[in-house]
């Protein structure tokens, strides 16, 4: 890297290997230190054992992700070389950099990247070089903030764009405001710079509070809607990723719909009224299931995708019956179920109520079976339709429906252009998949 945001003094021509675990968000923030590596010099090697430096870039937002995360890191320790550095950053080098030096001595350096509170910022320069051959165990604090970085060119005609880091909200089950500090939204300049140097067909917008993007700012709910306008200026398809559906106002569903992406990935989390109180969460099963009526009302053509946790402390039953009834009404297209985890300096760590894992499972497995069953009669009503997908490689693409690496796919003739839009006839399901020919070759 050169400038500011820049593991200093590298040797040039040194190779790295960088393993990314977690969410999109991990994904953005990959993208945009492996173009600092590469303009530091370095360039990426065929494998973490031929690799020079090895970076981990972690996840910490439940137990089961740390769990991978130092798997991955004590996995890739194995494979490197013994003169090679390892060096781990990402959530959980932000959340627990002392306990790794700690309890980890194989690796080499941890780095938390500075996505906290601009006041940190203000401080200091917002990106520190930081040198990859430095003392064995330094921990950065502060190290490196890639916000509003630029990212390498995608390898993909899409890409995730990260508009905002942090959250304001209080949720009894996350941790991700104590280790990624309040909401800090990027100006709508900035955003559009970087969606224009991608130069791809989607832009997925993400953050961890997505339609409150400008609040911190003093700017009010119009702000998101002014930059999904913003960017579909600039790209064919612009979809949001983790909208809270507080913040489904009508004008905000009116400038989704109006795009060529009407996909709502609504953070629901749970539907019981008792539940989502304790979880202190807005809404309930049947505000949820009337707002997914009104917008398939005003776009048939809607997909919805949310997520939802299973196991909460204190949920019962009833609760457990409400979600089932949830999804059997509003039949959903995608949706994901996920066991409670504890999280240390939450509220829902200190609540009680806790639910026999061996239970948890049993409920999971209930909702992803129906919810299975949901998702293939929906794929296949579509049998006999038509659509229109981009081609993301050869013989697979995606409609509007479909979210890059989480929902379906569709199987399309392999000689279609990768990268560009087709239109196709969709005629065969498999499953969450879909089979399509060309409409007119």
């Amino acid at each position: 890297m050169s400038g500011d945001n820049n593991f200093a003094d590298s040797p040039a021509g040194e190779r790295y290997w960088l393993e990314t675990l977690g969410c999109p968000k991990n994904e953005v923030d990959s993208a945009k230190l492996r173009a600092s590596l590469h303009a530091d010099g370095l360039r990426p090697a065929a494998s973490a054992e031929d690799a020079d430096v090895v970076v981990v870039n972690t996840c910490a937002f439940v137990e089961e992700a740390r769990e991978e995360s130092i798997g991955a890191i004590l996995s890739l320790d194995d494979q490197r070389s013994d003169d090679s550095r390892l060096v781990v950053t990402g959530c959980l080098a932000q959340r627990s950099a002392a306990e790794l030096a700690e309890a980890l001595p194989e690796v080499d350096q941890i780095v938390a990247l500075d996505d906290l509170a601009a006041d940190s910022a203000a401080s200091a320069p917002t990106s520190v070089a930081v040198s990859l051959t430095a003392k064995p165990k330094l921990v950065v604090p502060h190290a490196l903030d890639l916000l509003d970085a630029t990212p390498l060119a995608s390898d993909q005609p899409w890409a995730y764009v990260k508009i905002a880091e942090g959250c304001d909200r209080a949720c009894g089950f996350c941790a991700i405001p104590s280790f990624r500090g309040p909401q800090r939204s990027r100006s709508v300049e900035s955003i559009c710079a970087e969606v224009e140097a991608l130069e791809v067909q989607e832009v997925v917008l993400i953050a961890q509070d997505l339609a409150s993007f400008g609040r911190d700012q003093g700017q009010g709910e119009k702000r998101i809607a002014e930059l999904v306008r913003a960017v579909s200026d600039r790209v064919e398809w612009v979809r949001l990723l983790y909208l809270y559906p507080s913040e489904l106002t009508d004008a905000f569903v009116d400038t989704m719909c109006e795009s060529a992406v009407p996909y709502f990935d609504l953070s629901l989390q749970h539907v019981s009224p008792p539940l989502m109180r304790r979880m202190r969460r807005w809404g309930d099963g049947e505000r949820f299931a009337k707002r997914v009526e009104e917008i398939r009302a005003r776009e048939p053509g809607a997909a919805f995708r949310s997520n939802f946790i299973v196991g909460y402390p204190g949920e019962t039953e009833e609760d457990h019956d409400a979600l089932m009834d949830f999804v059997e009404q509003t039949r959903l297209e995608w949706c994901g179920f996920f066991a409670f985890s504890r999280e240390e300096g939450t509220l829902a760590d200190t609540q009680d109520g806790h639910v026999d894992p061996g239970l948890v499972a049993e409920r999971i497995h209930e909702l992803r079976e129906r919810q299975d069953e949901i998702t293939a009669e929906c794929q296949d009503a579509r049998i006999g339709s038509t659509a229109r997908v981009l081609v993301d490689q050869p013989g697979i693409a995606r409609s509007a429906a479909e979210a890059p690496e989480i929902d379906g796919i569709i199987e399309v003739p392999e000689d279609l252009a990768v990268g560009e839009f087709h239109e196709v006839a969709i005629t065969d399901s498999l499953g969450v998949d879909l089979r399509a020919a060309v409409v007119n070759p």
